[in-house]
């Protein structure tokens, strides 16, 4: 298929909603918790209401992390009492993508 004229595509816009189709209801809740500012790991488990750490781990924090919608503030040391959590750029764009809805 050739086409007369180049098309152009909005790059950013797909972009936004490709990532805003991606983020569950669960990692989108944790993103809303982040807003307030970076977040322990108990502050940030409870804000959500959960209890349960490993359900807060492997459905919120890990996907959220791994999507690049939040990060660590001592990524050097995953592990620390110290640790917190905060809202990424690409959060931030999902975010504000939700509020244009």
């Amino acid at each position: 298929m050739y086409l007369a004229e180049p098309l152009t595509i909005d790059a950013a816009r797909g972009a936004t909603e490709q990532v805003t189709e991606q983020v569950t209801e669960q990692v989108r809740r944790f993103l809303l918790c982040l807003t307030s500012g970076p977040l322990g790991r108990q502050e940030a488990m409870h804000c959500p209401g959960l209890s349960h750490r490993p359900t807060f781990l492997y459905d919120y924090l890990q996907p959220a992390i791994r999507a690049g919608f939040a990060g660590m503030t001592r990524p050097d040391a995953p592990t620390s009492p110290t640790q917190k959590y905060r809202l990424t750029a690409k959060g931030r764009a999902v975010i504000a993508a939700e509020g244009e809805k």
